[in-house]
């Protein structure tokens, strides 16, 4: 059954009367009048100390009695047949316990794995290693994106020889196009036509903790520590390669150390620590070694992106013509054309994409997949499209976004970064030090789903537990969840405790597309709603009140709404629970209408340049986001600073080299592999936008993903602005930005 609710929606200047059809037992969405006393606040996170002490477990911390180190054994060869693997000597090694050699014949890029063992030492275990013989019979490769696109090039996966594409060769996909609108008629009715080609590079996913797995088995139930982004997909995945029930599987993930979107289920390494474990009837515990995370463990893939956009004078974008591929590797998730199809009010699109095997890792969803990628492009040729007509960038974005909280948060932006102070004309400040100021939208889609599942316990004693499967990929889920149970019954935030990352407590989605929080926090919201409803019930019964009376759970409180005075206080009321626990468990509903669909962001970068060396220094960062109604400010504001790094990060250093002769990564370490660092992070400026979006009753929507898209292309446009020097390659480094004002300075005829 359902119900019709009247709720406003929107934002200050752009609410909107709803009719909203919500389940019977749904609490409606919170109203922009009511007045928070939990939530929307900046609250600590309430596992800080225990991080911060270092109680908090990881699963290299795991240490069960008899522990035993696995370690991996991969392929040193890009591509290879492998002839025999001779494991015998590794086996007869003083303190190995299991040897496990997969049943593969070939081996497609550096680092996949091949082997694996299990030692009563580390030490150990790498000398068992040594002793594995493997004959190779090693065959041509190719890892440059370009050289895998001709005829003729090695194949990646030969059986796929006779779907080459004409003039291609099989390691490029079938197109993928996207049409909308009339893309000739567009062009046609375009007074300029712009064009440019831009590249992005590969960037790994460097996880600060590794990809950890700790198994151990009693009997035919199998227990795992996992540094996951899901649970639930570790245990169903490692029950279905033993062929067991998912219920003889456990997966714990109490703390975990970063995931981008590498960490979905068990993987290789998950199984071969189970399979491990297994053999040597002990605990093993692998942890891939940086080089094997950088080689292996997932990247954001490559693109080379051909774009033709047509403007008229006054500012109307026309058409948008984009052509990418790009390399994931033996895996696919190059497209970079979503941001394109995504942002801007233009009638006539085409997108076309396609992906392209070379002799290296898996490309794995790497936060907000495409979109750093697609927007780098898009957002400098909105730039080029209104230096050609004469029209601000920031008027040009005003004027073809049709989304409302984009376009507030635009001016909102505008005013913080001090859009004023922006080079009128480019590259003309006098000395070799040049600032500029740039600009870049993102958007993002996940409003979250039904399924998730909360268990809320309330105590005789006052506590309250509240219990999710779901695991905390370092966003601050816990404290969400304690933050909307706490606002629901009205009692302090110290009330709460909060179990998480347990398959045996409720089913929770991965962690992954932004959609934690959106899918979470309404359940927990309804479970401590219908608790609410048992505890008013009690309520009644104690102050003899009838049985329908209104009620109010605040400050520890419940009372009668239409008379304060007659109140329980929270301690007193639990006193009264039967059996002295009341448990309620409630599954997220599925969404409702919404404000919007679409998750704005932009982001405002000033920068300067040392034009004799070419090194770029980000000076500040204005990031104006939209998560839906904020829950956690602290923690949202930590999410953006984090998006805005790691943006900056790939803007400035990351770069993937992979040598084409070998097919090795010759920067697999955090000495060569460049991350940014606190000598290279700007201020931040997080600006937290709320906007009661109405999809589900918290009103909650991700944040995750957008708030690095925008970043990477904001820089660039800033660096144009200091310099009028454009750069069409990622990372943006010194050569690279010395040869483009060299360019400018001597342009070619």
């Amino acid at each position: 059954m359902s119900q019709e609710i009247k709720s406003k929606l929107g934002f200050p200047g752009q609410w909107q009367e709803t009719t909203l059809r919500i389940p019977d037992d749904e609490p409606p969405p919170w109203d922009p009048s009511y007045k928070f006393q939990t939530v929307n606040k900046a609250v600590p996170r309430v596992d800080a100390f225990a991080k911060v002490t270092g109680r908090a477990t990881y699963t290299t911390d795991i240490r069960k009695p008899g522990l035993l180190y696995g370690r991996l054994l991969v392929s040193s060869h890009p591509s290879a047949t492998i002839k025999s693997i001779d494991v015998s000597k590794a086996k007869a090694l003083t303190g190995v316990k299991a040897v496990i050699a997969l049943p593969i014949k070939e081996v497609r890029f550096v680092g996949q794995e091949i082997a694996a063992v299990a030692a009563t030492s580390s030490q150990i275990a790498d000398d068992a290693l040594r002793l594995i013989k493997v004959e190779y019979d090693p065959r041509p490769f190719v890892v440059d994106v370009e050289t895998a696109r001709k005829e003729g090039a090695p194949l990646v996966f030969p059986k796929r020889a006779a779907q080459a594409p004409e003039g291609k060769s099989a390691n490029v996909t079938p197109q993928r196009i996207t049409k909308r609108g009339d893309i000739e008629a567009g062009f046609k009715r375009a007074e300029h036509i712009l064009e440019g080609q831009f590249r992005t590079q590969v960037q790994t996913h460097s996880c600060l903790e590794p990809h950890a797995f700790t198994a151990e088995w009693e009997g035919d139930q199998l227990t795992v520590w996992a540094s996951t982004q899901s649970t639930f997909s570790v245990r169903d995945e490692l029950a279905q390669v033993f062929e067991i029930s998912p219920s003889k599987v456990r997966v714990f993930s109490e703390y975990m150390g970063g995931g981008f979107g590498s960490k979905f289920g068990a993987r290789a390494s998950g199984k071969l620590a189970a399979m491990l474990a297994k053999e040597a009837k002990a605990p093993v515990c692998l942890i891939p070694s940086r080089k094997e995370e950088h080689l292996t463990h997932g990247n954001r893939p490559n693109s080379v992106q051909h774009f033709k956009m047509g403007v008229r004078n006054d500012g109307t974008i026309t058409a948008m013509q984009l052509t990418s591929y790009g390399t994931g590797g033996i895996a696919g998730g190059a497209a970079a054309t979503r941001p394109m199809l995504g942002l801007y009010r233009c009638p006539n699109k085409l997108a076309i994409d396609e992906d392209v095997f070379t002799h290296a890792g898996p490309a794995r969803a790497f936060r907000a997949p495409g979109h750093p990628q697609g927007a780098f492009s898009l957002e400098q040729m909105v730039d080029m499209c209104a230096e050609k007509i004469g029209m601000d960038p920031l008027q040009i974005r005003l004027q073809n976004d049709p989304h409302t909280v984009r376009r507030a948060q635009m001016e909102l932006g505008a005013k913080r970064i001090g859009w004023d102070r922006r080079n009128k004309t480019p590259g003309t400040q006098k000395g070799p030090i040049m600032r500029g100021l740039g600009m870049a939208s993102s958007l993002w889609y996940n409003t979250g789903s039904a399924g998730a599942e909360i268990l809320v316990k309330i105590h005789k004693d006052g506590r309250v537990e509240a219990f999710s499967g779901g695991q905390d990929i370092g966003t601050g889920i816990r404290t969400l969840i304690a933050q909307v149970v706490a606002e629901e019954l009205g009692i302090p935030l110290q009330l709460l405790h909060v179990h998480i990352g347990d398959t045996q407590h409720p089913y929770a989605p991965g962690s992954g597309g932004s959609k934690t929080t959106p899918c979470v926090t309404p359940a927990a919201r309804k479970a401590a709603f219908l608790a609410k409803q048992k505890l008013f019930d009690l309520a009644r019964t104690l102050l003899k009140l009838e049985p329908k009376t209104p009620m109010i759970a605040q400050q520890s409180r419940i009372f009668s709404k239409a008379d304060p005075k007659m109140s329980v206080d929270w301690a007193q009321l639990t006193r009264y629970l039967p059996n002295g626990i009341l448990s309620v468990q409630a599954t997220r509903a599925h969404n409702y209408a919404a404000y919007n669909n679409i998750i704005a962001g932009v982001q405002f970068a000033e920068v300067e340049v040392d034009t004799q060396t070419g090194l770029i220094r980000v000076l500040k960062i204005v990031a104006v986001h939209d998560c839906g109604l904020v829950l956690n400010k602290l923690t949202a504001r930590s999410q953006v600073n984090g998006g805005v790094i790691q943006g900056i990060s790939y803007a400035l250093f990351e770069d993937r080299i992979l040598d084409p002769r070998t097919g090795q990564m010759v920067n697999p370490n955090f000495e060569h592999y460049k991350i940014a660092g606190s000598r290279e992070i700007p201020e931040i400026d997080a600006v937290l936008f709320d906007v009661y979006a109405g999809s589900n009753n918290t009103h909650a929507l991700g944040l995750g993903e957008p708030t690095t898209v925008p970043t990477a292309a904001a820089i660039a446009n800033a660096v144009y602005n200091a310099t009028g020097a454009r750069l069409f390659e990622l990372p943006m480094t010194p050569d690279r930005v010395l040869k483009a004002l060299a360019q400018r300075r001597s342009p070619q005829k």
